[in-house]
C-alpha cells in the first residue's frame, strides 16, 4: 500500500491542486480519490489500460463529480460583525400593561379633540393630512392638537424631552394660545 501510494501520490495531488480551489479542497479530493481507487481495484483490467491511467480516470471522474457539487452547493454568507445585533430582551408584560393603563389614564383627561385626534394617529396610523380631511380641521390645528397632547401626556407620566422644555409658547398646562 505504501509503495502504491508513493507511486501514484504525486499524479494524484497535482490533479487534484489543479482543479480545485484550495489546498484543504485538493487534500480531501485526493482521499476521496485514493478510497475510490481502493474500492475500484477489482474492475482495473490491465489489457484495456495502465495502472497510471486507471488512476487518472478515476480521479479526473472524482473532481469533476466534486466540481459540480461545489457549484450546487451555496456559499454561506458570513455577516461582518458590526452587522450581527443580538436579540433584544423578552419585554416584561406586567410592566408594559401598567405603563398603557397609566397612558389610558391620561388620555382621558385630554381634550375631547385632543384625544380623537391622538387616536386617530396613534391608534389607525392615519398621518397629519388624513386626520385633516377626515375631521374637517385645519391641518395646523390637527398639528397642535396632536403636539400638545402628546406634550401634556408626557409630562403627567413624567417624561422630560429637552425638545419640549426649551418650546416658547407653552404655558405650564401644556396648553398654548390656539
Amino acid at each position: 500500500m505504501d509503495a502504491f501510494l508513493e507511486r501514484y501520490s504525486g499524479l494524484v495531488w497535482s490533479l487534484a491542486r489543479r482543479h480545485s480551489p484550495t489546498p484543504q479542497d485538493a487534500e480531501d479530493a485526493v482521499q476521496e480519490i485514493f478510497l475510490e481507487v481502493w474500492r475500484s481495484a477489482d474492475r482495473y483490467d490491465p489489457s484495456v489500460a495502465a495502472e497510471q491511467t486507471f488512476i487518472a480516470m478515476i480521479a479526473r471522474r472524482r473532481l469533476i463529480d466534486r466540481a459540480r457539487r461545489m457549484k450546487r452547493t451555496p456559499k454561506p454568507d458570513v455577516l461582518p460583525e458590526h452587522e450581527i445585533v443580538a436579540a433584544a430582551p423578552e419585554p416584561d408584560r406586567v410592566a408594559i400593561k401598567d405603563e398603557a393603563a397609566r397612558i389610558t389614564k391620561v388620555l382621558k383627561t385630554l381634550r375631547p379633540e385632543q384625544q380623537h385626534v391622538l387616536e386617530l394617529s396613534l391608534v389607525h396610523g392615519r398621518s397629519h393630512s388624513q386626520i385633516s380631511e377626515q375631521t374637517g380641521m385645519p391641518l395646523g390645528t390637527v398639528k397642535s392638537l396632536a403636539r400638545r397632547g402628546l406634550i401634556k401626556i408626557r409630562r403627567t407620566l413624567g417624561i422630560d424631552d429637552p425638545i419640549v422644555a426649551g418650546d416658547a409658547g407653552i404655558g405650564a398646562s401644556g396648553e398654548g394660545s390656539a
